[in-house]
């Protein structure tokens, strides 16, 4: 079974948090790919930020999400991804028309529930690394509703209830 979760959803839904949160009840997570780029290319030259170059983003966001899961292939239990390489493919599809979305997944596949944040206004929240609106948020959660279940994924929307309530939530659904 393959043991590698998403959780996507729209930006600014606690994503991060809830990786947090699973994290800390000893599970593996991988960051999102997203933001160690933008932190990375903020430290640099800043090509490839969203805000830039999208496209080049999305691409850097690929690459790395691909590596993520050969770095988690050795664990044993769930790894819970933020994000991950679906999300990226789907970003690069929108902005260049490239249809990688398909053939990417069928080469890395996720486990077949994916977990979505919604939108939830009342804790979005931009930052250094988040200078998109909560309107381009939705619309991007949007896109990412309707790709994975065209995938065959099977979406759970996650309730806006409290941390410990979704990461049980999240647990529960995977038993």
């Amino acid at each position: 079974m393959n043991r590698f979760v998403v959780i996507s959803g729209c930006s600014g839904g606690g994503k991060s948090t809830l990786l947090g949160e699973l994290g800390a009840r000893g599970f593996s997570v991988v960051e999102e790919p997203g933001r160690r780029i933008v932190r990375q290319e903020m430290q640099g030259e800043g090509r490839a930020l969203p805000w830039v170059d999208l496209a080049a983003f999305a691409r850097l966001a690929i690459d790395m999400a691909v590596a993520d899961r050969q770095v988690a292939a050795g664990n044993t239990g769930w790894t819970f991804f933020d994000r991950g390489l679906i999300d990226a493919a789907v970003a690069l599809e929108q902005v260049t028309g490239e249809p990688m979305v398909e053939r990417l997944n069928e080469i890395h596949p996720y486990h077949p529930i994916v977990f979505m944040t919604p939108p939830w206004p009342e804790i979005y929240e931009g930052d250094a690394e988040r200078l998109h609106s909560l309107d381009d948020a939705v619309a991007e959660y949007e896109r990412l509703a309707a790709a994975y279940p065209k995938l065959g994924y099977e979406v759970m929307v996650l309730p806006k209830v409290s941390l410990v309530e979704r990461a049980d939530f999240v647990l529960f659904a995977l038993r």
